[in-house]
Parts: structure tokens; sequence; C-alpha cells
């Protein structure tokens, strides 16, 4: 019997979220077969089974946050599909069998009471210790006792999940879902934005600048996610200083020629803000198109990594909800990030006449690091004149 561990999903990410199972205990895999789907901080990730056989046993349900080299499953490796009936009568001799091989390959850390304990090759659990009871031994991954301290969680009321009871990350974060009513352990896309809007609040020297462009000549029924887009494509061309990248170690700045636009999607699962590369090469319909897809697979939890990737400037269009100006965060590398508000009604004098007319509310956040205040000003006065045209 082989266990199977998260793997490495790239880009440094530590832990991933488990959204589902594809697979039950007695189901029979092959490889390269989709096992679960797990949403990292970045995107959701499809698991494939490394070998094939049948599950004997699977960790972790969905919602629980697992960590790099957690066991995910125990699969009785086999080249055909084996009757259910067959895995209850064989799994004690293969659990024994495995525990002896498990055991004779891994270090322990800490003082291990005579009980047997499962360890995987690739794992290294923590005891208990002289002062836990020896009745009663505790186990627990050192990253759970680590994650314990932190929120306050005590293990001894914890029920391991892991092989012989081992108490793994995903215990200690359900174990503190539970302990007051109304709170819960951010994951996914809400645990990726505490880290991101800290980063830009420590890193970035953070400037706003506001204007409101009449929207008085637009032609009925104007879609405005894609003027929003078209007018950042023609101001970033214009003055290309806002859409760049800028690294503060080597005190270096990107000026791009492609304008890929990072747009902000809200969705019950947290903030996520996909990327609409080649902006400049797409037509009203097709950013429509892109846009309606793209949120579509949001909130089905489909969307892949690399649409996550490589923004060079990033719209919020929190105007669809509620707000008419705001101070968006920037998020590094990147230098800019627009915010368009809620369109308002507004009384101007027309030729000595007072007249009703509608305006967008812009917010424009820079990193004054990267830019100067005269470049900002021109990339939004070039964001105004386009957006007051009729139609483009």
């Amino acid at each position: 019997m082989k266990s199977f561990n998260l793997p490495d999903l790239g880009e440094g990410l530590a832990e991933s979220e488990i959204v589902q199972w594809h697979i039950n205990i007695g189901d029979y895999v092959e490889v390269d077969q989709v096992v679960l789907t797990v949403e990292t901080a970045k995107a959701t990730v499809e698991v494939p089974a490394p070998y094939s056989g049948t599950i004997v046993n699977r960790y972790g349900e969905a919602g629980d946050v697992i960590g790099i080299g957690s066991l995910l499953l125990e699969i009785e490796e086999s080249t055909a599909p084996v009757a259910k009936t067959n895995v209850a009568a064989t799994t004690e001799s293969q659990t024994k069998e495995a525990q002896q091989q498990k055991s004779d390959a891994a270090t322990v850390v800490g003082t291990v009471a005579q009980e047997s304990h499962d360890i995987n090759v690739d794992e290294f659990w923590v005891g208990n210790t002289h002062q836990e009871s020896t009745e009663h031994p505790l186990s627990a991954m050192p990253s759970a006792r680590l994650l314990a301290q932190k929120l306050g969680v005590d293990l001894n009321a914890i029920k391991g999940s892991g092989p012989d009871g081992v108490i793994l990350d995903s215990d200690v974060y359900n174990a503190c879902d539970k302990q007051l009513p109304g709170t819960e352990v951010l994951k996914g896309a809400r645990r990726t934005m505490v880290g991101a809007m800290a980063e830009s609040h420590h890193n970035i020297a953070a400037v706003t600048i506001t204007e409101e462009a009449s929207l008085a000549q637009w032609l009925p029924e104007q879609d405005i996610t894609c003027r929003l887009v078209q007018a950042i494509v023609d101001a970033c061309q214009k003055e290309p200083a806002l859409n760049a990248w800028f690294d503060a170690e080597t005190m270096t700045r990107c000026l791009h020629h492609t304008v890929n636009i990072g747009i902000a999607v809200d969705s019950k699962h947290g903030l996520y803000v996909p990327v609409l590369r080649h902006a400049d090469e797409f037509s009203s319909k097709g950013i429509r198109q892109w846009v309606d897809k793209t949120v579509a697979g949001i909130r089905e939890r489909k969307i892949g990594r690399e649409q996550l990737q490589h923004a060079t400037i990033t719209l919020s269009n929190f105007g669809a909800i509620a707000g008419i100006y705001a101070t968006p965060v920037v998020t590094p590398p990147q230098v800019a990030i627009i915010g368009a508000g809620r369109i308002i009604e507004k009384l101007v004098l027309d030729n000595g006449n007072v007249k009703a007319v509608k305006v967008l509310p812009l917010s424009m956040t820079f990193d004054h690091r990267a830019c100067t205040g005269g470049e900002a000003a021109r990339f939004v006065k070039a964001l105004v004149n386009h957006l007051q045209q009729p139609s483009v």
C-alpha cells in the first residue's frame, strides 16, 4: 500500500484548501485520474492520482486547509480494479505491513510512547512528551503544534484525523472554527488578500488622485466595463509610466508595451483578479465575452492559476455595488490601480443654463516611488478624455 501526499503545486504556495473529493474509499483509480480539487492562494487546481489502485483511506474533508506534504490518500497499488469486498478483508494486514515499512524508513521527533504510529517516509511526527499522559499519548505534526500555539487551540481537546490519530493542521483549523460562534479561519482567496494588502500597505508609497468623467455624450446602453478597459488601454499608450512594474530591491522599473489589465471580481469565496491579457487587441464584444466567461468560472471555482498572473495594471469597478470615491490598493510589482465609482447625477452650467448630467467618479492610486505626480495626472487626464467620447 502506498501513501500519496499533497505535492508542491508551485509558486511557493505552502497551503491549499480542499474544495471537492472526486473519489471515495473503495474506488479504483487510474494513473492521472483527478482525485480531488484544491484551491491555492492563486487558483483552483485538480490533483491527479500518481498511480493506479484501490483507495484504502483518504484524509481531509471539503473546507480543510492542508499543507504541502500532508497525507491525502492511501492506495493499494494494482493494475486492475479490485472488488470492494476484498478491500475490507485485506485492510488490516495491509495497514500492519505499511506501518512497519514506514516506521523503518522515517524519523520520529520527540519521545514516543510504545504504541505504534503510522509514519510516512517524508513526514515527521511529534510524539507525546513526558508531561503528556502515557495512557492517552498525544501525537501531532510540528506544524500543527505551532499553529495551535498561534491560534490558542488546546491540542488535548482535538481528535486527530491523521494515521493513528495524529493531529494535522486541518484538525487545528477545524477546532479554531468551532471555538467561537461567528468566527472563522480565513482560507483561499480571503487568506491571500490578507497578505497582499499587508504587503502593499507596508511597502508602497501610495498616493490617490481623483477625477470625474462626464457621460453627457454617451450613447444609450453603453457597457461601462468595456469602456473602462478601452480607456485604460488608451491612457497606458499615452502615458506608459503607469503601465509598469517596479522592483525596489534592484531599483528597476519595467515599462510594458503590452497592456494586461487585472479586473477585480467579487465573489462569495473572496476577491479574485483575473487578467485580460493583450487588452488592446480586444473589441467591445470580445471584452464582454471574456468578462462573462471569466466571472462564471470564478463562481464555479474553475479558474486556472495562469488566468491570475502577469497583470500590468488593475481595474476595480466597485461602483457597480456602491461607493463614489475610494483609495484602491496597489498590488506589487504593479504601480497603479484604477477604481470606478457609482455613476452619479450632477447639476452643471452649460452656456449659462443649469442642466443635469451623469458623471463617472474615478480614483487612481499609484506608487509614488515609481512614477511622478505629473505622470499620474496625465494618465488620468487621458483616461477621462477617452471616457467622455460618445462611443469607441
